[in-house]
């Protein structure tokens, strides 16, 4: 099966810092090219979307350049970039003015399931994603589940903009959650300018002992919510690597999803991030 990655990260800590990684040494280290073609190579891997790692804010544009340059590198197979940016600051617009020299910036990102509530709840914040639009350029939620109303009056209020959901919202899978998550994902998958990918919740299962079957109710909630049409795998490697290699997560996806048959799948793996993304 042919694959787009939409959630890949690559770090360097020889390069850049990551002051997030520090308490998380399984993965404080680089992860490059090399070490997603190893992780991958059993996968048939067509194309990724490289997303921004939360580099300490004053490297976030070196960051867009380094992965721009990486991505240059037809053996890179990175097709799109989803940039670092501080919607929070007045000088957005100058740093999205900056993108516009990088041509596979296709959107960007502020983590905000790290950050207090009130972020992502500025007037500053909201406005300034609402204007990315023109730009053609998407806005990646990262936020915990409990955070989906701040995202849900997020997209209320910039409907021009296309909104791409990390993680299926964040579910608390290890525990079993799914209420409010569950109420709130129907929420937000009203709104047909939202994205949502299937990418990250085998991190936030038991890291040890977890099953597809923990997954499964989350995974199906999401389809039934966003239909085959709105959604995206995602390896969210490294990260993935706490609870599984990236060929086990593909592999319990594909399990999942196959009662659905291979066009769905297909959709989901692959379709549906060429539109998403606006890939050639």
């Amino acid at each position: 099966m042919k694959i787009i990655d939409t959630h890949q990260h690559l770090w360097d800590t020889t390069r850049f810092r990551y002051a997030w990684l520090e308490s998380l040494p399984r993965l404080n280290r680089t992860f490059d090219l090399g070490h997603y073609r190893e992780a991958s190579h059993e996968l048939e891997i067509e194309k990724t979307v490289f997303l921004e790692c939360d580099v300490d804010e004053d490297q976030i544009l070196f960051e867009t350049q380094h992965v721009s340059q990486l991505a240059e590198q037809p053996e890179s197979r990175i097709a799109a970039v989803v940039a670092s940016a501080r919607p929070e600051k007045d000088g957005f617009e100058a740093h999205i003015e900056k993108l516009r020299g990088y041509p596979r910036v296709k959107g960007i990102r502020r983590i905000l399931h790290t950050q207090p509530d009130e972020l992502g709840q500025s007037q500053t914040f909201i406005r300034n994603v609402s204007k990315l639009a023109p730009y053609g350029l998407s806005f990646e939620i990262c936020v915990l589940a409990r955070q989906l109303p701040i995202a849900i009056t997020l997209v209320e209020q910039s409907p021009a903009v296309t909104f791409i959901l990390d993680h299926c919202g964040v579910p608390q899978v290890k525990e079993r959650i799914l209420s409010p998550w569950r109420e709130h994902l129907r929420e937000i998958s009203k709104f047909p300018n939202v994205f949502c990918k299937i990418s990250g919740i085998v991190a936030y299962a038991d890291p040890v002992n977890w099953r597809p079957a923990d997954l499964q109710p989350f995974v199906e909630h999401v389809l039934e919510c966003f239909g085959w049409d709105r959604v995206m795998f995602g390896s969210d490697w490294p990260v993935c690597t706490l609870a599984a290699s990236c060929k086990r997560w593909v592999e319990t996806l594909v399990t999942l999803t196959k009662p659905a048959g291979a066009a769905n799948q297909a959709k989901l793996f692959r379709e549906n991030a060429i539109k998403a993304y606006r890939l050639e």
